[in-house]
């Protein structure tokens, strides 16, 4: 009996949870929210979250070019540092880092918002007035999330690159070049889709689960916790697991057609 009670309410916030996103839509394309809204959440999400954006995405790349140097040195494909730097920040570190930190630092403040404006009935008080909480809470962080997490992806990809190539040419000597030169050659358009595809879904996934919990939250300050930990939890778990999707889906697709050579 339990079990069957867990599970249909399961299926019920995932319900719960698609009829959001769906109502965020319909809200968006009938009337868009105003754009000092807008603005606003651009702000918080983008500007915001450069500097763990950078620090994360060039930490990443100092330690992905020492290990790679240190394992293809002995082999004679040091030169393939650089490559190998560039293809897994661009295809899988740089989209999954940059969405983990923007879930920590923007997903878990939404989903306390949200979840605060719940318990003092702030919610209740703006549908009292006739205002849309989709359209005025949701629809501005879900645009905002939308455009900003590709940015932010880039840029966090741009900051790998430079770190793995300060430490291959300043402190293991290679040659800038030897860095550069295999990069245009075997990093394809392809490559390029697959983590901008990425970044996009990561942060419709990432402002609409933190939204959908702070919607849904119960019990006072305790829940907002609660629901602030259960949301990162959902949203890192997510990320992995659409990930692992993302790449095996576009990975068929182009061996299937060639679309994107």
């Amino acid at each position: 009996m339990g079990f069957l009670l867990r599970k249909f309410r399961f299926l019920e916030s995932t319900g719960a949870y698609i009829l959001l996103i769906w109502n965020v839509i319909i809200a968006i394309c009938k009337r868009p929210p105003c754009w000092y809204l807008i603005q606003e959440q651009l702000y918080s999400i983008g500007v915001l979250s450069l500097p763990v954006v950078a620090m994360t995405g060039f930490s990443t790349g100092l330690v992905l070019a020492a290990q790679s140097f240190f394992q293809l040195s002995d082999k004679g494909l040091a030169g393939a540092t650089g490559l190998m730097v560039g293809k897994a920040m661009i295809t899988e570190l740089g989209p999954v880092l940059t969405a983990f930190m923007v879930t920590g630092r923007v997903g878990a403040a939404m989903c306390a918002e949200i979840g605060t404006m719940r318990v003092t009935e702030q919610i209740d008080a703006l549908e009292t007035m006739a205002v849309n909480p989709s359209r005025y809470l949701i629809a501005p962080r879900f645009i905002s999330g939308t455009l900003m997490m590709p940015l932010l992806t880039i840029f966090g990809i741009f900051m790998g690159i430079f770190g793995g190539y300060l430490i291959s040419v300043f402190y293991f000597r290679m040659p800038p070049s030897t860095y550069f030169d295999p990069m245009p050659i075997y990093i394809t358009n392809f490559d390029l889709l697959i983590g901008i595809v990425k970044a996009v879904v990561f942060g419709i996934l990432i402002v609409t689960i933190s939204c959908y919990k702070g919607l849904v939250t119960a019990g006072g300050a305790e829940g907002v916790g609660r629901s602030t930990t259960n949301s990162v939890v959902i949203c890192y778990t997510f990320i992995l697991f659409t990930n692992f999707l993302i790449t095996l889906g576009l990975n068929l697709l182009q061996n299937a057609t060639g679309w994107f050579t």
